[in-house]
C-alpha cells in the first residue's frame, strides 16, 4: 500500500491519528503495514486498511450529502465501493474496508481517535 505524504500540520495531525488508533477493529488485529509509515495503518491481512494525509476525494462534488457517523463525516466514493474517506478535518483519512467488515463499527471504533487527532475545519 503506497503511503500518503502529507505535509506541515496534516502530517503532524495523522501522526497522531496513528498513535490513538485502536489495536482492534471490527474484530480484527492490527497489523504492519508495507512498507511501513506513520500514514498508513492495516487490520487483519488488510481487511481494514487507513491512509492519513489522502489528497480530496476526486469523485466528491460540493453539493455532495455527506452522512456522519459519531461526528465524523464519511464520503462513499461511487466507483469504488470498499472505499471511504472522511472530510471536514486538518487531513482527510482514507478508509477500505473489505466486505467481511460492517463499515459502520469500524467508523464507531474509528470516530474517537479521529476527532481527537484531526480538528475539524471551516
Amino acid at each position: 500500500m503506497d503511503p500518503p505524504t502529507p505535509e506541515g500540520a496534516a502530517a503532524a495531525a495523522c501522526r497522531s491519528l496513528g498513535e490513538r488508533l485502536p489495536q482492534k477493529l471490527d474484530g480484527a488485529e492490527r497489523v504492519e503495514s508495507t512498507p511501513a509509515s506513520p500514514y498508513v495503518a492495516v487490520w487483519g491481512d488488510g481487511q481494514i486498511a487507513l491512509r492519513c494525509g489522502v489528497p480530496r476525494p476526486a469523485a466528491m462534488t460540493a453539493t455532495e450529502q455527506i452522512p456522519e457517523i459519531d461526528g465524523v463525516a464519511w464520503f462513499a466514493d461511487p466507483t469504488r465501493p470498499l472505499l471511504f474517506t472522511s472530510i471536514g478535518r486538518q487531513a482527510y483519512v482514507e478508509v477500505t474496508i473489505s466486505r467481511q467488515h460492517d463499515p459502520q463499527n469500524v467508523f464507531v471504533d474509528l470516530a474517537g481517535p479521529i476527532k481527537a487527532a484531526l480538528p475539524q475545519t471551516g
